[in-house]
């Protein structure tokens, strides 16, 4: 095996060497000569630089970059921008080929996998009959977001799906040489493709292109991989040691996503768009039905006069409109072709407007999934009665799954908005129908009050006699759409409202006011409950007080038969953006924990199932980093069957961009479920001397964080001078402000462009901010206490998640670098006291780390990681310098087109390069 694994590095090598050539080929077929060679001196500049121990890191190339034309930086700036892109195809082709080799080889799975995670439950001796009980009421849930810092054009991703689709091609086994030679061209055309294409987009980013953006993963890779991942954990489960006798799987695996429903902060989410979401996704997922039925049918041949037909499949082809003689025998063919025009009619209904191929008839629509699905069956059955099994476990068998996931819906959406917006809109509602009511105003106990004794009646406060605010008439349209939608759609196509800053219980109750108003919620028939409510809990005073909000909620018996009629679940979304701006890594860490280990025994004496829902980005500052890790370190009890998380922006592509990728990413979500919830608690539970040691941390830390971003004069100002920050504002970037407000207050600034300034000038302060100092701190009141902080390492998976997390970051951090960023300041001698405190932290930080992992230097003991910097930071580094040449002139007033496209590309091209850290 350790020889595949050393072929499977080296073909990584062979693919970034080969990808690298073929865009430099395309560069100076396109651009000339001269154009390809500034492109290779740049990059042995870069290589040259980092291989110095000097910390005048990259003397030379800096200089360089700086004296190029505009035009002729611009072309530089797009070949490194596409080089970052391109290691990442790579890189996505390596861990798909590790896969394959662990399985071929006969290893023992990966950890992540199902298989892996199978074995380990049977070593616990966790019964069938417990996976089984699991899984029926089991929920895991990757949730699509988009956010402010959206970089990429949707025509570029199509086209870096194909290089993936052609490298891919390219390993197939037994390829002849012509079928090399063949596929060998179709990635010279697609990396000519990309370089000829403009990856900058003439407008600023709609709500309509984020939609589009995350539906085009479907066509790409979640369509195929989700029915293939249900089929692998079947096949698992019935062999040895489980026989799982049950034929299919509930749908416990379904995809989420907020493109379309998150108002928080994006004043272009209204009730229009909401509809548009749910048209755009119903018309992906009929258009998906539709050419899966069409294959089907020619699939199935089969004629009459050779295999018997149920009396349920003859119905179903005589009812058929299609009449063609041809097709006399071929009952199959001619049921399909009546599902089809079915099938085509409900497209139409739910707003379809072109079909790819038309119906041969007019027929009735299918008036639920689950008409459809009944048809399916009774294909399948017949299939089966007549020895056709294995046909049946075909395409037939990947489309029931798929319709027993995707609905008519395709996708469940959720929405999204602020407490202080409901707050808001249930004063005015008020003041309209009782002047002088002040709600806002009102004490929290007064709030709850007014708002329980408003719930048991059915009487509506809007009444079509006054006029409301614009922001009430939006509010009231998203919710009246999301209620048409459950007529339209059904329940899944909108099951969940997430209330972003929860801090108080009558945030919870302020929300089924506005469900009443809409019928959402009617107080005469509360078992008619149809959407979950979800407190989002965000900053750190709201993750410490999130425990009393819930208790006191609960003891509420509207809050609590609501609760009651969706299942007796109370679902929690945790958020790690928020917090860690709010309070910096390492404290944001130990208090989601403490949260979660709260929720578990609140909910638990309440006898109530919990759910968690991780408000995780792509970036470590944001709680991002792997899934599988993160998962399996969460408190004992914190998962029971149920998870969801966010996925977003560049994140998205790296776990879905191909089916290997998508399914694997998926195989790790249920494989960290399964473990996490089956496995005896006690092999989770911390040592008590851990959690004791880790809230001093904390506590230390938190001082650190606060004293620097919140209560160092001319912080802020550092920050939007020293950072990209302000170009991205104003930038065709994301659809959404960078901040909730025009301010440029921190408090005000959205967590995902925080996270996203640092990373673009490489400190990445969000995640490992405090954590030397802490240490330095803790060690000096406990002078034995290092073996504690390396038991703890080696022995409790939550701070070994933290620890290999910053570790990453830390590892990507170029402290050079953000030097000449911090030089572009105006008030240099005051930014650079604030500089040199980044960085005393940040090398105690390493240090610190390096004590406890007990290495000698960054990434030692991942040398994975540690390849993938070695080939893509001599990319990453120009794009930075040239970046930092082009803030200057535009700071200085060049705001000439080539200027600020140069720009926006840096930003493409550094976040691309840095993938999990912006």
């Amino acid at each position: 095996m350790q020889g595949r694994r050393l072929t499977a590095s080296r073909a990584l090598v062979r693919d970034v060497r080969l990808l690298g050539r073929l865009l430099c080929e395309a560069i100076e077929a396109s651009d000339g000569k001269e154009a390809r060679e500034i492109v290779e001196q740049v990059r042995t500049l870069s290589i040259a630089g980092r291989r110095k121990t000097s910390p005048r890191l990259n003397e030379k190339l800096a200089p360089f970059c700086a004296d190029m034309p505009p035009r002729t930086l611009k072309r530089v700036i797009r070949a490194f921008s596409q080089f970052s892109q391109l290691m990442n195809i790579a890189e996505d082709a390596h861990q798909a080929r590790v896969q394959r080799f662990s399985i071929a080889d006969g290893e023992p799975a990966m950890p992540g996998t199902i298989a892996r995670s199978l074995s380990v439950l049977a070593a616990a001796g966790v019964e069938a009959e417990a996976i089984r009980k699991l899984l029926v009421e089991a929920v895991v849930s990757p949730v699509f977001t988009a956010h402010p810092t959206e970089v990429r054009r949707k025509s570029v991703i199509d086209i870096e799906q194909q290089l993936a689709q052609c490298l891919s091609r390219l390993e197939q086994a037994g390829l002849t040489a012509q079928e090399t030679d063949r596929y060998q061209a179709d990635l010279e055309r697609a990396t000519t493709t990309l370089w000829q294409t403009n990856s900058l987009r003439g407008r600023r980013l709609e709500v309509v292109d984020e939609i589009l953006n995350g539906l085009s993963y479907y066509d790409s890779t979640i369509f195929r991989v989700i029915p293939e991942v249900y089929e692998g954990l079947e096949n698992q489960l019935r062999g040895s040691p489980w026989r799982f006798a049950q034929d299919a799987l509930p749908p416990f695996l379904r995809m989420g996503s907020w493109i379309g429903g998150d108002r928080d902060g994006n004043p272009f989410v209204n009730g229009e768009t909401l509809r548009e979401a749910l048209r755009l996704q119903s018309e992906r997922v009929f258009s998906f039905y539709l050419g899966e039925l069409h294959s089907l049918g020619a699939e199935l041949s089969l004629d009459d006069r050779y295999v018997k037909v149920s009396q349920k499949l003859q119905r179903l082809a005589t009812d058929s409109p299609d009449r063609s003689e041809q097709r006399r025998h071929e009952p199959y063919r001619l049921a399909i072709s009546g599902m089809y025009a079915r099938l085509a009619a409900t497209a139409r209904k739910f707003g379809s407007t072109e079909l790819v191929r038309e119906p041969v008839a007019a027929a009735p629509c299918y008036l639920s999934p689950a008409e459809f699905a009944e048809d399916l069956a009774t294909i399948g059955k017949c299939l089966i009665a007549n020895g056709a099994g294995k046909i049946a476990a075909g395409k037939l068998r990947s489309l029931q799954r798929a319709v027993d996931v995707f609905g008519f819906h395709l996708v469940s959406l959720d929405l999204r908005q602020n407490s202080e917006v409901h707050q808001r809109v249930v004063h005015e509602l008020f003041e309209k129908v009782r002047p002088g009511t002040g709600y806002e105003a009102l004490a929290e106990s007064d709030k709850i009050h007014l708002l329980t004794e408003e719930l048991r009646s059915s009487q509506l406060l809007v009444t079509s006699l006054k006029t409301y605010s614009a922001e009430t008439m939006s509010e009231l349209s998203v919710l009246r759409e999301a209620a048409e939608a459950h007529k339209r759609y059904g329940r899944a196509s909108i099951p969940n409202y997430i209330i972003s800053k929860a801090g108080s219980p009558s945030d919870l109750l302020e929300v089924m006011v506005l469900f009443r108003e809409v019928g959402l919620f009617r107080p005469d028939e509360p078992e008619a409950a149809s959407v979950n409510i979800i407190p989002l809990f965000e900053t750190i005073s709201d993750l410490r007080s999130s425990h009393d909000v819930m208790q006191t909620v609960l003891a509420i018996e509207a809050y609590r038969t609501y609760q009651g009629a969706l299942g007796g679940k109370q679902e929690i979304m945790l958020g790690y953006s928020d917090s860690n701006k709010d309070g910096g890594y390492l404290t944001s860490g130990w208090e989601l924990y403490k949260a979660e280990m709260a929720f578990i025994q609140l909910f638990d004496r309440e006898g109530i199932r919990l759910s968690l829902f991780h408000g995780r980005g792509g970036s470590v500052g944001r709680g991002g980093g792997p899934s599988y890790e993160a998962i399996t370190a969460l408190p004992a009890g914190a998962v029971a069957g149920s998870i969801r998380l966010t996925e977003q922006g560049e994140v998205i592509a790296a776990k879905y961009s191909n089916p290997a990728l998508g399914r694997r990413n998926l195989e790790l979500l249920i494989a960290a479920t399964l473990e996490a919830s089956l496995l005896p608690s006690d092999a989770q539970e911390p040592d008590p001397e851990f959690l004791h040691a880790m809230e001093e941390l904390s506590g230390l830390a938190f001082g650190a964080y606060r004293c620097l971003v919140y209560e160092t004069e001319g912080f802020e100002h550092f920050f939007w001078e020293a950072t990209i920050i302000g170009e991205i504002a104003k930038l065709n970037i994301g659809s959404r402000p960078a901040s909730r407000s025009s301010s440029r207050r921190i408090e005000d600034l959205r967590a995902i462009p925080w996270v996203f300034g640092w990373s673009q000038s490489r400190i990445m302060l969000p995640g490992w901010f405090g954590f030397g100092s802490a240490v330095e701190q803790w060690l000096t009141g406990h002078p034995d206490g290092l073996p504690t902080l390396q038991r703890m390492h080696r022995d409790w998976p939550f701070f070994q998640t933290l620890i290999a997390n910053m570790e990453m970051v830390l590892a990507k951090t170029n402290m050079a670098i953000a030097a000449r960023y911090v030089n572009l300041t105006p008030d240099a001698p005051a930014h650079e006291k604030i500089f040199a405190r980044i960085k005393d932290e940040w090398e105690a930080t390493t240090a610190a780390l390096l004590g406890i992992t007990d290495q000698a230097s960054l990434l030692e003991n991942n040398p994975a990681l540690k390849q993938s910097i070695h080939h893509r930071f001599p990319c990453l580094d120009p794009l930075n310098h040239m970046q930092i040449d082009l803030l200057r002139r535009h700071r200085a007033g060049e705001r000439d087109q080539d200027t600020e496209e140069a720009l926006h590309l840096t930003i493409n091209g550094i976040a691309a390069g840095l993938r999990n850290s912006g």
